[in-house]
């Protein structure tokens, strides 16, 4: 089965995300299929947009695209496998070209849309979400952190929702993603089949035209539900470091704060506290320095403790191998992280001249 579906219509260039029964979650063929598309319409004059979705299996729940393929992740990481390190590099670039791109795309993040979907089509300039969106970034549930830009995108959004999110991995309906300019308009679910061919049989002669078909078939924006958490949120998770969250949490005795505390205590204390620095060093950087402190974070994630004795693969195997739901991580509490602990994932293991995202800018 091919796992990236491309066509064009008329003017407009699709993409479909073909391997449904894994949610779409993205593999490295994926990621090159993905690229190598976009690439060719950039250049194309009779392209005047790109329209970027998920496909959906019976029996399945509906996904844009659930991820990275976290079962590659822990083979190859035991492996030792440079396919690895391939995947990192080449998600990051097509991140940061879907958000360079001189043609609006259009994500339809209809379903599940979480980690590598959520690096997909935050960059989009159309996006749209529907009844059926969960959004989030869940990496901390795996022991590993907030990537593919999620430093740059989460650190933007209002008060210290950023922190929240990517601490604890929550998921948001359509609502909060537009409220927090993760997306931008909602349509129903059973609209988006005739959305695209509307946009297919039309001719689009620009990137306005294109917005503007789009926003005539949109609805009402719905419910922000963290809203009223706001106030909590920001007082928690604006606190100096991750110890005086969890101390924020623990002095609050709302059903909120309990369950957010629980989420917290479940999570890998080492990497909890490298994706709070991570968030607050991307809040003064441009995307592309993001991307490439991203990359330095990841390749220390599967190197600096390799194979089984990193806290990613322990992660994974507990939630998607062995499936205990038992990562055993190292530390095992929060007040055992040190600085010295965190700052090392932030020493880059290239020199300036040698990154392999340097061409980003």
């Amino acid at each position: 089965m091919t796992m990236v579906v491309t066509e064009t219509r008329r003017s407009i260039g699709v993409i479909t995300l073909n391997r449904p029964q894994a949610l779409n979650a993205l593999s490295l063929d994926m990621i090159r299929d993905i690229t190598a598309a976009l690439l060719v319409w950039r250049d194309d004059a009779d392209i005047a947009a790109v329209v970027l979705r998920g496909a959906t299996q019976d029996g399945r729940a509906a996904a844009f695209c659930a991820g990275g393929d976290i079962r590659f992740f822990h083979q190859a990481a035991l492996a030792g496998d440079p396919r690895l390190d391939d995947f990192f590099t080449e998600e990051y670039t097509l991140n940061h070209l879907i958000h360079a791109y001189p043609k609006p795309v259009v994500a339809l993040m209809d379903g599940i849309v979480m980690g590598g979907g959520m690096g997909l089509s935050v960059g989009a300039a159309v996006r749209v979400v529907t009844e059926r969106t969960k959004m989030a970034m869940p990496e901390t549930r795996i022991g590993l952190f907030p990537d593919v830009g999620g430093g740059h995108f989460l650190s933007r959004c209002p008060g210290r929702y950023g922190e929240y999110l990517a601490l604890t991995g929550q998921a948001m309906g359509a609502g909060d993603a537009i409220a927090l300019g993760l997306a931008d308009l909602a349509l129903p679910s059973e609209r988006l089949p005739a959305l695209v061919e509307t946009l297919g049989d039309q001719p689009m002669e620009s990137a306005a035209h294109v917005r503007a078909a789009i926003a005539a078939a949109a609805g009402p924006a719905p419910e922000a539900v963290l809203a009223a958490h706001r106030g909590a949120i920001d007082l928690h998770f604006g606190q100096g470091d991750l110890a005086a969250i969890v101390r924020s949490l623990r002095g609050d005795a709302s059903d909120w704060a309990q369950r957010t505390l629980a989420d917290l205590l479940d999570r890998s204390p080492l990497m909890m506290a490298v994706t709070l620095e991570q968030l607050r060093r991307a809040r003064d950087m441009s995307l592309a320095d993001d991307l490439r402190m991203e990359r330095d974070l990841v390749r220390h994630c599967f190197s600096l403790r390799p194979g089984a004795a990193s806290e990613t693969v322990e992660g994974i195997r507990a939630l998607a191998v062995d499936k205990d739901h038992a990562p055993r991580w190292n530390p095992p509490r929060i007040d055992d992280v040190t600085a010295e602990m965190v700052a090392a994932f932030f020493e880059s293991p290239w020199p300036a001249h040698a990154h392999p995202l340097r061409v980003l800018d």
